[in-house]
């Protein structure tokens, strides 16, 4: 059978995709600084080779006959799920393939010391590349599919959402947040706050970090903890493989970290495996892989109810059993503290979506040839200043150096942090209608909750489309009003 043949391809191809994420992996977290040119030649290699078995001959004879083929509804769903793949890595050359995959690797390697040295002159020169070769890509995409070039690439990130939705469902949230940022910030002034003064030994936080992941479920014997630059989540669904980063004044900041990556890994380890290694087998988007991270680290571990439970066991790991601090009531005011700031990893959930406008504002101008690299800082400055009130002048390391997206030629990927915010809080108002979330959090008995993830969303891949996976889940496609909601009934 053609769909066989297909599926045993795709297979093969998930392999080496596993492969190329496990070396990744271990070029941000363990490698030597001077593997990185030997690396980045043998991921480009490997990058090409994909290409190549995606661009094999057979796909398309096996295509056309499968499609006459008496398949399973899920089987036509993973049918359409490969034609898709299939269709979007033939729009691309293997010279331009091979060349940004070196682009990317040397651009990403060297940032992660021009960052902390605020080398905004090496690091330009690097991104300057990679966009270059980023625009060739969106053009060639949106040449194919008809649609402009920054949407071509938003595609890869988010099948089906155009920039006309975005538009929209941005414009509604610049109506409403800034007044509420500055309400939240007014009305916390006058609560008082203690911050939590470090040393926190990184030793004692590691063990936190695994007492917590353990709590939220994390599969160990499928997955570990790392430390890296730039916290993330990789590996494949057998394999996961989390980072984060240690701040030896600031332990929650970690943490939280830590409890993000979880949510991405719990989604892995919780795919579908029938469909393992094949396209409807994995993530439906990178907004739905945000939904459950931001579902675990802000609708669930910022919620009063978990602090509280959660307030004993931080006590513990670092031996303060009577630091005020480290009360309860203490850390869910500074876990809900609401403070404009220049880095967006660290952005509370109320000023988190300025960040992500922000920048996708700029990486669509960027692409569609609007902005160019040079004008980047000024751009970014003027609009930090607009939407958080602070200026980023010639702090490139806290400004348009921060993120590790753009390095790698990953535009259109920013958008997926406020959409998952979006989808977190719609999902979470559905839970509530069927299980007792404040009970289950007081109680650190998170099952119940964990089913229903399992149930409507981990489990289904991408076996139905976005809109198709938050109405069935939901009962409505994607609605913004749950996300205001949920701000302004913990904060205000």
């Amino acid at each position: 059978m053609a769909y066989q043949a297909l599926c045993q391809h795709f297979i093969r191809l998930s392999r080496f995709h596993h492969l190329g994420l496990i070396c990744g992996w271990d070029q941000a977290a363990m490698m030597p600084a001077g593997g990185q040119q030997a690396r980045a030649e043998a991921m480009a290699e490997l990058h090409k080779l994909t290409h190549q078995l995606l661009n094999d001959p057979s796909l398309e004879d096996w295509f056309r006959k499968a499609k006459d083929e008496d398949l399973s509804l899920q089987d036509q769903i993973n049918l359409k799920e490969m034609h898709r793949v299939w269709q979007q890595s033939t729009l691309l050359p293997e010279s331009l393939v091979e060349a940004k995959s070196l682009a990317g690797s040397k651009c990403e390697h060297a940032w992660r010391t021009q960052r902390p040295n605020n080398d905004w002159k090496g690091f330009s020169k690097n991104l300057e590349a990679v966009l270059t070769l980023s625009r060739e890509e969106a053009q060639l995409r949106a040449d194919a599919t008809g649609v402009s070039p920054y949407e071509a690439m938003l595609e890869l990130y988010e099948p089906g959402m155009t920039t006309a939705k975005l538009d929209n469902l941005f414009a509604d949230v610049k109506t409403w947040l800034p007044n509420l940022i500055q309400t939240i910030t007014e009305k916390q002034a006058q609560e008082p706050l203690l911050i939590p003064e470090g040393p926190f030994d990184t030793s004692q936080q590691k063990a936190l970090g695994l007492d917590v992941m353990t709590l939220l479920g994390f599969d160990f014997n499928h997955g570990r903890l790392d430390v890296s630059a730039h916290p993330f989540c990789g590996g494949v669904p057998s394999d996961v493989r989390i980072t984060t980063r240690y701040d030896i004044n600031d332990f929650t900041s970690t943490m939280m970290g830590v409890i993000h990556e979880t949510g991405h890994a719990r989604y892995e380890q919780g795919l579908p495996k029938a469909f393992a290694g094949l396209p409807a087998g994995v993530a439906r988007s990178m907004g739905v892989h945000e939904s459950q991270s931001l579902f675990f680290e802000m609708q669930l571990s910022r919620h009063p109810e978990f602090v509280t439970s959660l307030a004993p066991r931080i006590r513990q790991a670092f031996d303060r059993h009577n630091d005020p601090a480290l009360s309860a009531d203490n850390l869910i005011k500074l876990n809900t503290r609401v403070k404009p700031g220049y880095i967006r990893v660290d952005a509370d959930e109320v000023t988190y979506p300025a960040h992500v406008i922000l920048r996708y504002e700029i990486e669509r101008a960027l692409i569609e040839g609007d902005l160019e690299v040079a004008d980047l800082p000024d751009a970014w400055d003027e609009k930090m200043q607009h939407y958080l009130g602070l200026s980023t002048k010639d702090n490139f390391t806290n400004g348009c150096m921060q993120d590790i997206h753009w390095t790698d030629g990953s535009f259109g990927y920013f958008p997926s942090y406020t959409l998952g915010a979006m989808y977190a809080a719609q999902l979470m108002a559905s839970v509530e209608k069927q299980v007792d979330v404040e009970h289950c959090l007081r109680t650190q008995s998170l099952s119940p909750i964990f089913d229903w993830l399992s149930d409507n969303i981990w489990s289904q891949g991408s076996l139905h489309s976005t809109d198709d996976l938050i109405r069935n889940a939901t009962g409505e496609t994607l609605n913004a009003a749950h996300f205001e909601a949920h701000l302004r009934k913990r904060y205000l």
